[in-house]
């Protein structure tokens, strides 16, 4: 057990997926888990084990930003051995193709953050997904019939932007989204030779006044849950 994690170790799959908001893994574990069981509660940061046909899969929540994912990242990888780390979670959209419930895989993220300081690294450390996720998550989604985005996101350190225009710095770079947690996710991974990805579903666009609601976030992003569920 960590400060974080009440969990005793064996009861975190080898895959976990990661929303954000807590509610939204109990939402998973009671809609798609089969013998779901409540694994921690501490700080309300819900973790679920059950599975998925057949196969043991763990939810659990990771509140928001990179520090917070990055602690739970952290403790499952050392403390509970967790192999495949799988974010589902919500982004902003900077790109004109992309619509409110569009889904993306993460293939890179970059940040305007400074988490990758603490690797002493002389130069800027691209944070990639995992290959072997990606491009399962790719073959999982054309059979299934869902449309995705695959291409670079932006992790970001702040929501509330003082110049609401600095997206557009990175949009010019083809980037195709902001959340705040996936540059974290991908650098503790990569440097626990573990594999991660993220799948995101628009919830809102910088470009135009249109946003998906709380209650829409925590429970109607089906599609993205079963792609992700599908890769355990």
């Amino acid at each position: 057990m960590t400060p974080h994690n009440e969990a005793k170790r064996g009861e975190i799959a080898k895959t976990v997926l990661l929303p954000g908001d807590p509610l939204r893994a109990k939402f998973i574990a009671e809609t798609y888990l089969e013998e779901a069981r409540q694994v921690n509660g501490v700080r309300n940061m819900l973790a679920y084990t059950g599975t998925y046909k057949g196969k043991e899969v763990s939810v659990m929540g990771t509140g928001m930003g990179a520090p917070s994912i990055g602690i739970v990242a952290h403790e499952l990888i050392y403390v509970y051995g967790c192999k495949n780390l799988i974010r589902v979670g919500s982004c902003g959209a900077m790109q004109e193709d992309l619509k409110l419930f569009d889904m993306i895989l993460a293939q890179g993220a970059c940040t305007d953050s400074s988490w990758q300081n603490q690797y002493g690294i002389d130069g800027v450390y691209s944070a990639i997904s995992s290959w072997e996720l990606l491009k399962k998550a790719h073959d999982r989604a054309e059979e299934l019939g869902y449309p995705v985005h695959v291409g670079n996101i932006l992790t970001g350190d702040v929501f509330y932007e003082e110049n609401p225009d600095r997206y557009k710095t990175w949009q010019k770079m083809g980037v195709l989204a902001k959340e705040m947690e996936s540059y974290a996710l991908y650098a503790t991974a990569a440097r626990a030779g573990v594999h991660a990805l993220t799948i995101l579903t628009v919830s809102d666009s910088m470009l135009h006044p249109e946003e998906t609601t709380a209650e829409q976030r925590e429970k109607s992003f089906t599609d993205m849950m079963e792609l992700a569920l599908g890769l355990a």
